[in-house]
Parts: C-alpha cells; structure tokens; sequence
C-alpha cells in the first residue's frame, strides 16, 4: 500500500478482498469492540428502514458474515433474504452462523439466510427483483462507486428501498482530535489485539487491514456528497442519519 494506507485504485479489490479473508474469523467481535457495541442496533437500524413487505426480498450486498442479512430474517421470518458477497471467507463465517441458527430454531425463515457469491459491481440477479436492498459498509471499499450505486438500484424494484450504511469522515468539531485519535489509533490497536488472541499472523503495518478500515474511513465521501450521488444514481427522496457523532451514516433512497 501507498503512504496513506490505501492501496493503488488498480489494486484495490484484489487487495480488499484479501485483507477480508484474513479477518473474517475475528470481525464480528472486531466489529462489537470498536463500536462498543453500537453496530448491532445501526443494523437493526438499517433493516427497519427497508420497509420490507410481507414475504418480500431482501438482498444485502458486501453481507460479510450476514449480520444485516440475519437481523432482517428475524424481523420478517416470511421473507426471502440473500446475502451477497465476492470474499468467501467472510460468507464462511456467515453460513456457520446460519447453520447454528437453524439448528437452535428451525422454523426461523425455512432455510435461513441464502449466501451468494458476488460482485457489487456486477451483481448476479435480475433487474427489479427485490423488495429492498440493503449495505453495511460497502461502498468504501468499491473501486466505482457510482457503478455500484447503479447495480443496488438495477435490481430494486420500482417504489422499493436501498438503505447504505456507512462511515463517514470525522466531522470538524471539538470532538475532532478525539475522534481522529480513536480512528487512527485506538482501532488498530484493538483489532491487533483481537487478531493476536485468534492466533492470526503478525502483519507488516503495510498490510495492516485496521490501518486500511480507519484510512478508508478517513478518505470516504461526507455524507452531504454520498446524498448527492445517491441522487445523481437516480434514488429519490435521498436522506441520512448521523451516528457515532457523525462517523458514521445511514443513507435512505427510494428507487
């Protein structure tokens, strides 16, 4: 990676692909440290928002290990719900979860989450399909955006909801310092040290991927610009919710 802890454009999806690979086993408790816990009620949040309909569809696109995906099964059982993602080892994890979900209480959702592997950029379903479409921290970590917010709104359907959650860049405020310091500093640590409990490998800090996460943070659209090409992609009645004293956003739009 470059001097910013970003990797070149060119090399970025191969890049981010692996870097999600290593970390699949430790992001989900990864995710509950750095957010103290926060990121379960923004995903609970996000599926809300949708607005799913009786026995609707759901797709959530860059699933990970399918938290959003399980969160929107558990408020609608009837529902279809597809996680997607292009790391197989993130969706590994996800259909783990999956497995343990259904053997605690198999009525839940017939056969729970479905995994797919794709591309957000080129996504293997057919236009208009769903219901709503979901996104917890994806676009960041796209090499077009525009591309992307162009293919979550190809397969919602007309009326049908795309709701994005997102990092945004630290907000000029008092709070700033502080808030750069935990960015920048306090993440990594934290996510070393979650990795090196796991028994994952040292890493050079040139392939850190909790320096990658904050950087990518850092270098992403504010939220009054991420409204506006979520606009200029054809959503209407685009809004935001701030979260985590506007680090983080939830972007609503209706295709």
């Amino acid at each position: 990676m470059n001097g910013s802890n970003l990797p070149p454009a060119s090399e970025k999806a191969v890049y981010v692909n692996r870097m999600f690979a290593q970390i699949a086993h430790s992001y989900d408790l990864t995710n509950r440290l750095i957010t103290a816990g926060q990121d379960i009620a923004w995903r609970r949040k996000v599926t809300e928002l949708c607005q799913l309909p009786v026995a609707g569809r759901f797709l959530d696109v860059g699933t990970g290990t399918g938290d959003i995906a399980f969160e929107a099964l558990r408020l609608h059982p009837d529902a279809e719900v597809i996680g997607c993602d292009f790391t197989y080892e993130m969706m590994a994890v996800g259909r783990k979860k999956n497995e343990r979900a259904l053997w605690r209480d198999p009525p839940a959702g017939a056969g729970g989450v479905e995994f797919v592997q794709g591309d957000g950029m080129r996504l293997p379903f057919a236009d208009g399909h769903f219901d709503a479409v979901a996104s917890g921290f994806l676009l960041r970590n796209v090499t077009d955006i525009d591309l992307c917010l162009a293919e979550l709104r190809r397969v919602t359907k007309q009326d049908g909801r795309i709701v994005c959650l997102e990092t945004s860049p630290p907000p000029q405020s008092a709070l700033t310092p502080l808030l750069r310091l935990y960015l920048f500093k306090v993440i990594p640590l934290l996510g070393r040290l979650v990795a090196f409990a796991g028994g994952a490998p040292n890493r050079s800090p040139d392939s850190d991927p909790y320096q990658y996460l904050p950087a990518s943070t850092a270098a992403f659209l504010p939220p009054q610009e991420m409204g506006r090409r979520m606009a200029q992609a054809g959503f209407r009645h685009v809004s935001y919710l701030p979260r985590m004293f506007g680090t983080v956003a939830i972007y609503v739009g209706i295709v």
